[in-house]
């Protein structure tokens, strides 16, 4: 059990708090507002403290002389820099994870090397959620492309339609229909319940697809579950602000993109930074403004505005409107199932991309990489195998033999830069990144998990 100080009660705060006290840690929360800490104390088994976690008083209420974790992701980046220069100074608090928006602060990244400002890792929800819709737009037809090993393998959600060639057929055909492709689907979701899928298993039409393949496989694979999507090339943003404007410049040189920003101060900003975008200025609720922008010639619409409701609102319109695919940034978990019933295409979740970026931080064993799936109810991680068969539960056993938790399946290897999917008999060796995906994300699921990298004693 690791001693974790979760600094904001806000949404990304909460809902990290929420999945790290489910899976017994010992978690204290700060925040000014009482109103925010006592929904949590309610909840969900933690402790509370009101005041400005920044302040060493404060911090010492929590107990952080005896805390393992400070997590700092309140919505101002200086107190969450300050309050973990605070805890390393005063308290030795030994890991610090700090939330910072401003880009700025994260381009000079000296600042948090060699004890600067003594911050282990930075996390950036608007970078994670800007780099999230960019690998959508990428993979036309994807409800979901998550990267593992540096890239060199990615997790893609799929739904598969009628007239997908492997739609009808058992899985074990996948291979028959691209030969050479190596790809390992890993769960199937139907109605809602996840299967566990076997060789023999049938994919149907509306069936979620989770599938591991190098990434240069991927568009292969997903024009045997569905009609391969037109490339992407007209995109349509509304909301100018950080996720906005970094999406749109991230865009500008391959595609065609108009941002609708409703400020006239802001258009003037992004306006002067961005080179080859068009900026209008309005409200994307408006269907007069969505015309003049010609939102039925476009491929694209993202909905990023920190308002969902104006979210949901211009995102349903623009889909009425003839947008091929639309999307809507959405904070509150409650809104986001509403939309499954909805024209909306993908419903994006700040809390959902930045919550896996955290877990990976504070796991035991070797843990690089975790995605937070189905709005936490799933999970895919990727860990590292180490030692030998003497202490590792993993290393120098083939697959078959490893004792996995129901509900857990091993769905690639990464060895070098030779990426496998496996199979019955492939060995696990020391150094592998082993890559997982979990349908039951219970407690006692994660500590088996967890337990299957940690070492022996003899391996030190």
């Amino acid at each position: 059990m690791k001693k974790i100080i979760v600094l904001g009660a806000g949404q990304v705060g909460s809902s990290v708090a929420a999945n790290l006290s489910i899976e017994k840690n010992d978690i204290t929360v700060i925040d000014v507002d009482r109103r925010l800490l006592r929904n949590l104390e309610e909840h969900y088994d933690l402790r509370v403290v009101q005041g400005h976690g920044a302040h060493p008083s404060v911090l010492k209420e929590a107990q952080a002389e005896d805390a393992d974790i400070l997590l700092a992701v309140t919505n101002s980046d200086e107190t969450n820099m300050i309050a973990c220069q605070v805890a390393h100074t005063l308290f030795k608090i030994p890991t610090k994870i700090a939330r910072v928006r401003e880009q700025d602060y994260l381009d000079y990244t000296e600042l948090f090397q060699n004890e600067a400002i003594a911050i282990e890792t930075t996390i950036s929800p608007e970078n994670l959620v800007m780099h999230a819709i960019k690998r959508l737009i990428d993979y036309p037809g994807a409800l979901q492309v998550l990267d593992f090993a540096d890239g060199r393998v990615q997790l893609v959600a799929v739904k598969a339609y009628r007239g997908g060639s492997l739609v009808g057929h058992a899985l074990r055909d996948l291979h028959k229909h691209i030969p050479g492709v190596e790809t390992y689907v890993v769960a199937i979701y139907r109605d809602g319940e996840a299967i566990i899928p076997e060789g023999r298993e049938i994919i149907e039409p509306n069936d979620e697809v989770f599938f591991l393949a190098s990434s240069v496989h991927i568009l292969r694979v997903i024009s045997e579950l569905q009609r391969l999507e037109q490339p992407v090339h007209r995109i349509i943003l509304s909301g100018g602000g950080n996720i906005g404007k970094r999406l749109a410049k991230s865009l500008e040189n391959d595609y065609r993109v108009k941002v609708i920003e409703r400020d006239n101060l802001r258009c003037q900003e992004i306006s002067a930074e961005l080179k080859n975008c068009i900026v209008l200025e309005g409200d994307a609720a408006d269907a007069d403004l969505l015309h003049e922008a010609q939102i039925e010639s476009a491929d694209v619409y993202c909905a990023l505005t920190n308002d969902d409701q104006l979210n949901i609102l211009s995102a349903m319109l623009a889909k009425r409107m003839g947008a091929h695919k639309v999307m809507a940034l959405i904070n509150r978990p409650a809104f986001v199932e509403l939309l499954e019933s909805s024209n909306i295409d993908i419903a994006i979740s700040p809390q959902q991309a930045t919550i896996g970026t955290l877990l990976a931080r504070v796991r035991r064993g070797d843990v690089t990489v975790v995605h937070s799936l189905r709005r936490g109810a799933a999970e895919a991680m990727e860990a590292i195998a180490h030692g030998d068969k003497n202490t590792s539960r993993l290393v120098g056993r083939q697959i078959e033999q490893v004792d996995l938790p129901k509900g857990v399946t091993i769905g690639a290897i990464v060895r070098g830069d030779k990426v496998i999917m496996p199979h019955h008999h492939d060995l696990i060796e020391d150094n592998d990144h082993v890559i997982l995906f979990l349908t039951d994300k219970s407690k006692r699921t994660i500590a088996r998990v967890e337990a299957l990298f940690q070492v022996g004693l003899q391996f030190f």
